[in-house]
């Protein structure tokens, strides 16, 4: 009880290095709503890092900073995207959501399929009866379900579970969706009725799932999800946050120190904290470069992001470097046409060295 209050405590204070992430990490595993990230831009105190828990206790430190600059982003948790059956679409749908970086879950009771969204990339496959897989599985405001099981028996079972175990969670997932013609979906809205479900419940559905946008193809109609989650997704007010990919890659460049020939592991995050124009990324934005040119993520490509990466090496590998920068990169129109670009903008991105 003691080490939880102590954690408490820190929740609004300066944090160093190794400690940030890994309370971004702690509270997430807690299920903490509504963190902001703040860091100090500039004066004594730049490149310090507080932690801050719903919008009065960011209202407050906002005002207690008035005048000094502060970056602050709201973090939505890892996207998760909760597959339930394996067939035709479920493949395109599984590669996708791997591309947009979400942590696919896949749901399945036949063995032979539940090893075919293994093989598409799935980053865990639960093979159990519907309702009992589900119960495995994490439900939470940043998991995105995608209903596309062999018959309407099977969706009705999924859906019953998915909104049950919200009312048992007391939280409600970001997204539920599912797949089948009009006259089956309304066939599963009226089960859910006879089972007690809430017309409010019932409205959250998004059935049949998906943009309208003429998709035929599996691969059509797992675009055509995809856009709908990423319609819903984007409506938050939140940044990319930390991706547990990134976040793990961070942790490991303070974990690993150094190896047997005595080169570094420290890198280097970049953020955009602000843009104009019609620049590629949004503000959030987030990559990791690394000590030998290597990277995770991007912050848009082309120029600028050469640019970002060479002052990042510089702060890695030069001993008078800092340790915490804020750079612009201009891309006027004429810089823009001479390197190939379409479209200039203007961003401002924070580095911070990670791994000392």
């Amino acid at each position: 009880m003691k080490k939880n209050k102590r954690k408490e405590r820190r929740m609004g204070q300066e944090m160093k290095g190794r400690e940030f992430y890994q309370a971004i990490k702690e509270r997430r595993a807690a299920g903490t709503p509504e963190l902001t990230a703040a860091t100090i831009l500039d004066g004594p105190q730049a490149g310090g890092k507080f932690l801050l828990r719903g919008e009065k206790e960011a209202w407050a430190f906002g005002e207690s900073h008035a005048g000094t600059g502060v970056f602050m982003e709201r973090l939505g948790g890892s996207p998760g995207l909760l597959v339930f059956g394996v067939g035709h679409v479920s493949m395109p749908i599984i590669k996708i959501g791997k591309m947009l970086r979400f942590s696919v879950t896949v749901l399945e009771d036949r063995p032979k399929f539940a090893d075919q969204a293994r093989r598409a990339g799935a980053n865990r496959v639960i093979c159990e009866p519907f309702s009992q897989g589900l119960a495995q599985a994490e439900l939470g405001p940043d998991t995105y379900a995608v209903i596309v099981t062999r018959g309407h028996r099977y969706d009705e079972d999924c859906l019953y579970g998915i909104l049950s175990r919200e009312r048992e969670l007391g939280t409600a997932c970001a997204y539920v969706g599912m797949m089948g013609s009009r006259r089956r979906t309304a066939m599963v809205r009226e089960r859910m009725r006879e089972l007690g479900i809430s017309e409010e419940e019932i409205r959250r559905l998004h059935a049949p799932i998906g943009l309208a946008i003429g998709a035929e193809t599996p691969e059509e109609i797992a675009v055509s999800i995809f856009a709908q989650i990423i319609q819903i997704k984007n409506e938050k007010a939140q940044t990319e946050g930390y991706p547990e990919e990134l976040l793990e890659a961070i942790q490991e460049s303070y974990d690993s120190g150094h190896d047997r020939n005595g080169s570094g592991r420290r890198a280097v995050l970049a953020t955009i904290i602000s843009r104009q124009g019609s620049a590629p990324r949004g503000v959030g934005t987030k990559m990791l470069i690394r000590e030998d040119g290597t990277a995770l993520g991007t912050i848009g490509g082309g120029c600028a992001e050469s640019r970002v990466m060479q002052k990042a090496l510089q702060m890695l590998r030069l001993p008078e470097s800092p340790r915490f920068l804020v750079t612009g990169v201009d891309m006027t129109a004429q810089e823009a046409e001479e390197e190939g670009m379409v479209c200039g903008g203007r961003i401002q991105v924070m580095l911070e060295v990670t791994g000392d």
